[in-house]
């Protein structure tokens, strides 16, 4: 079975390529460093925390560098550009909770939606419960504590 592509933005996409290079440039040439530094200090490394310490930040960043090498492989960037009014992978939708502030959210895949408060992704509840929907619509939104409602304000 093929793998399912990952849907990014080109936001997203730019966002996880510099992570990689900067794992790619900087992190590992300091990982690689500290270790020198650890075993040119001598001692038992199989007791040493410090040497301990090195190793696992070294296969911490080795497997972050595969899997955002894995991730770009398979990404498939979306066009947040929308071909008529209704909510889209890519749109800034800004929504309003009866009782709060409005907020604006870029609808994004979920690899992306980690990122930060601002994305959420097309397979959260919110995100489902937009996709398709129009400026002026209202959206229930089932939670654990109960339903929430929402109205789109505006899509952009």
């Amino acid at each position: 079975m093929a793998n399912q592509p990952t849907v990014l933005t080109r936001e997203g996409y730019e966002r996880f390529e510099a992570e990689l290079d900067h794992l790619r440039t900087v992190r590992r040439a300091e990982v690689a460093a500290r270790l020198q530094r650890v075993f040119e200090e001598g001692g038992e490394l199989t007791e040493n925390a410090e040497y301990e310490d090195a190793k696992n930040e070294q296969a911490f960043v080795e497997g972050r560098i595969q899997e955002l090498e894995l991730l770009l492989s398979n990404a498939a960037i979306i066009n947040g550009e929308q071909t008529d009014d209704a909510v889209h992978l890519g749109s800034q939708v800004t929504v309003q909770e009866e009782g709060y502030e409005p907020e604006t959210f870029h609808i994004v895949g979920a690899a992306e939606a980690v990122l930060d408060k601002e994305h959420i992704s097309n397979v959260s509840p919110l995100g489902k419960a937009l996709l398709g929907q129009r400026a002026g619509d209202v959206v229930v939104v089932q939670t654990p504590d109960g339903p929430l409602t929402f109205k789109i304000i505006a899509i952009g």
